[in-house]
């Protein structure tokens, strides 16, 4: 497999090379979509909210199969272009949702947010395209979701893939004390282009930093820099609380779908290590160890190890991963 050799950068340097983010809309306003962005409508909660989405279908005779693809909390839609591309050309049609509070969906202000809430209006999303079972591919925050996804509708999922999905652990039972939405939308105001970076390349990318990763910090960062980044902000801060005291690690046993779990053995991403005793912090996010105790906890699982990748294997190194997804995605 060809994998593009990163560009080796310490935190000292990437310090030193500041950058400033392109200004987006609070909508992902002014970023391109490598594909035609759409917009389902739908009440939630008392609102009117608009959910983006891509939905991308092969040129010829399909297989007649759908993959739903759900981004993680620090990425997008969007960040799956690679993967659309690869399950495109082989057959499938592919759809790539931005959740409610994500990217190029709506920023709703007064929203509970849930991981049951998210997985309802993504079904409705799939509901309103006649979409009845897919196979759900879910990475970061995307594989809690996912797993809630599969808990709550399992006759509307044929597999369930599962790339370095946080949520492995119980970060509140683990011992990391609780920060509220208004502490946690302090942090959040403070974002910018080059903190982004540095968090992704201490705890996605091993220390390691390829320039094509850019454009997915600038995707994130400019919507920080942009006229929106109030609400930006709040949301970020609710669904990092969501993301902390809505664990399904402990409903893995329930899962009844099959299910391929993906794992990149140098990710060290645990939400609240900053905030945690040294002693908790220094065990958490031991992808190795929690990607094998996961699929032990599934009833019907495949585990496909990465031990030389981080946490986003489709971005660093696309063409191991896709094959390696290619060959796990079981036939009808």
């Amino acid at each position: 497999m060809t994998r593009i050799a990163p560009l080796v950068l310490s935190l000292a340097a990437l310090s030193a090379a500041s950058v400033s983010a392109s200004p987006y809309g609070g909508e992902l306003q002014g970023f391109d979509y490598p594909h035609p962005r759409q917009a389902h409508a739908l009440t939630s909660q008392g609102q009117s909210l608009s959910m983006a989405y891509m939905d991308v279908r092969p040129e010829r005779a399909g297989n007649g199969r759908t993959a739903v693809l759900l981004h993680g909390k620090n990425f997008c839609g969007p960040t799956w272009d690679d993967t659309i591309t690869v399950l495109v050309e082989a057959g499938w049609r592919v759809i790539a949702p931005d959740q409610i509070g994500f990217c190029g969906s709506t920023k709703p202000r007064g929203y509970q947010f849930s991981f049951a809430q998210l997985a309802a209006n993504t079904h409705d999303l799939l509901d309103s395209l006649g979409v009845e079972r897919v196979v759900l591919i879910g990475h970061s925050m995307g594989g809690m979701l996912a797993t809630r996804y599969a808990l709550q509708y399992p006759d509307a999922v044929e597999q369930l893939v599962l790339v370095n999905p946080i949520g492995l652990e119980d970060w509140q039972a683990e011992g990391v004390p609780y920060a509220s939405i208004d502490t946690m939308v302090e942090g959040e105001r403070k974002t910018t282009f080059d903190s982004i970076k540095a968090y992704q390349l201490k705890f996605y990318y091993d220390g390691q930093w390829a320039p094509r990763y850019d454009r997915w910090v600038d995707m994130l960062a400019g919507m920080y820099a942009g006229p929106d980044r109030e609400i930006v902000a709040w949301n970020q801060a609710q669904t990092s609380e969501m993301v902390f005291t809505q664990p399904v690690v402990h409903e893995f046993p329930k899962l009844r779908v099959p299910t391929l779990l993906m794992i990149g053995g140098k990710d060290r991403t645990a939400p609240g290590a900053n905030r945690a005793p040294a002693d908790v912090a220094a065990r958490l996010g031991d992808y190795p160890a929690l990607g094998r105790r996961a699929a032990d906890a599934i009833p019907d699982t495949q585990l496909v190890e990465f031990p030389a990748l981080g946490h986003s294997p489709q971005v660093e190194a696309p063409d191991e991963f896709h094959a390696a997804l290619l060959r796990g995605l079981t036939p009808r």
